[in-house]
């Protein structure tokens, strides 16, 4: 795959913000929590740059083989929390929106197992997560992990 673009190079002061928005964000929940929703919808999406990245972040997080390989089959395997679930039931309803609202029946765990603020956090982050599938899918971009890790911290 060759990149169409370096979106940090051509808008370096949005990519800068959105990166730190991102950070941001994902600090507002569990680690584990946020890296199994960015791994998840990265796979509904196709985006194999995001899927490499988070797989790798999920691994220096502690996250198991076992539980980031069943992710793609998360409601049959028994190695996800109730939280867990929730969380990936809602991040699949909003990735999923123009094939149908669904969110009703993802809404009630969700409502359940987290309070007014983290379900916005949640929110916020799969669409920070979407937001960068549409980024690295749309101009074909590959980046390394450890790139996007200083990418990051520069942007704290």
């Amino acid at each position: 795959m060759t990149a169409k673009l370096d979106p940090f190079t051509a808008a370096p002061s949005l990519m800068k913000s959105w990166t730190g928005t991102s950070v941001a964000i994902a600090s507002s929940l569990e680690p584990s929590l946020i890296e199994l929703v960015k791994i998840r919808a990265s796979q509904i999406n196709g985006c194999a740059n995001c899927i490499n990245m988070h797989t790798v972040e999920a691994r220096a997080k502690g996250e198991t083989e076992q539980r980031i390989h069943l992710l793609s089959a998360w409601r049959e395997a028994p190695c996800y929390t109730d939280r867990e679930r929730a969380a990936l039931g809602w991040t699949e309803a909003l990735t999923r929106l123009s094939e149908g609202h669904n969110q009703e029946s993802a809404y009630e765990p969700l409502e359940a197992l987290f309070t007014e603020e983290e379900q916005v956090n949640l929110t916020l982050m799969i669409n920070v997560i979407n937001g960068w599938n549409r980024l690295a899918v749309g101009f074909g971009l590959w980046v390394d992990p450890a790139v996007a890790k200083a990418n990051a911290q520069a942007a704290a």
